[in-house]
């Protein structure tokens, strides 16, 4: 139960926010794409639009004051400094402040209509309530395991913007902090390697070495080999 909510949370991120949309580096089919941009935010709580400038200003301001989750404090204190992040990208967003909105002129979406109206968290009620009504007829432990699994975004969050530029080996001599935590890449599907996604944003695969385990990459061959995606390839990163 726990390892099926944590999936759909963790691929919507890693397949259809991140590779997909805020770095381009495959095309979903529309489809997919519709389902990720109007039903992402169920499955993780975050808003795509949202998420995706947060993480484009992430790139062009790494570690540095405008680094919306620049690593500091500790782990806990990157969960508090992801939501101000994201309210920050939100207003932006909403009152049209070029400082947001220079991040988003290519995408075509606007905010979901939960975040419009300020209700991000209604998602995660839901979902408690589906953990509930799962713990009544299943058993608790199975609610548990459902809710933790499928809320889990702000800590796989957490992990890769602390950890992954903080702590394990650089590949390339970025001009950040960026690190690759194989840890955090498993848990992560990918995300861990920061240093080798920060030295080539728009490869699908953030693998650099041979040694290195993007199961991130598996799952985006996986929808390309039955067509939900088209990997654009000339920009995969070369292997070691």
């Amino acid at each position: 139960m726990f390892a099926v909510a944590y999936l759909a949370s963790i691929l919507t991120i890693t397949v259809g926010y991140h590779r997909g949309l805020a770095h381009r580096a495959m095309a979903l089919h529309p489809a997919l794409r519709r389902v990720v941009i109007n039903g992402g935010i169920w499955l993780t709580g975050l808003d795509p639009k949202a998420w995706i400038v947060m993480h484009r200003m992430h790139h062009a301001y790494s570690d540095t004051a405008r680094d919306p989750h620049a690593p500091a404090g500790g782990l806990l204190k990157m969960v508090v400094q992801q939501y101000y992040g994201t309210s920050n990208t939100i207003r932006g967003l909403r009152y049209n402040d070029p400082a947001y909105t220079t991040f988003a002129d290519d995408l075509d979406f606007d905010l979901h209509p939960l975040t419009k109206r300020w209700m991000w968290w209604f998602p995660y009620v839901m979902h408690a309530i589906a953990g509930v009504i799962i713990g009544v007829t299943v058993g608790w432990l199975f609610g548990a395991a459902y809710f933790t699994g499928i809320a889990s975004h702000p800590f796989q969050g957490a992990l890769v913007n602390y950890f992954g530029h903080s702590a394990g080996r650089r590949n390339f001599d970025t001009p950040d902090t960026s690190r690759n935590n194989v840890f955090v890449a498993w848990v992560t599907l990918g995300e861990g390697f920061q240093n080798n996604h920060h030295r080539y944003p728009g490869s699908v695969s953030f693998a650099y070495r041979r040694s290195e385990i993007d199961l991130g990459y598996f799952a985006c061959l996986a929808l390309d080999a039955v067509g939900l995606v088209t990997i654009e390839r000339e920009q995969l990163i070369p292997k070691r």
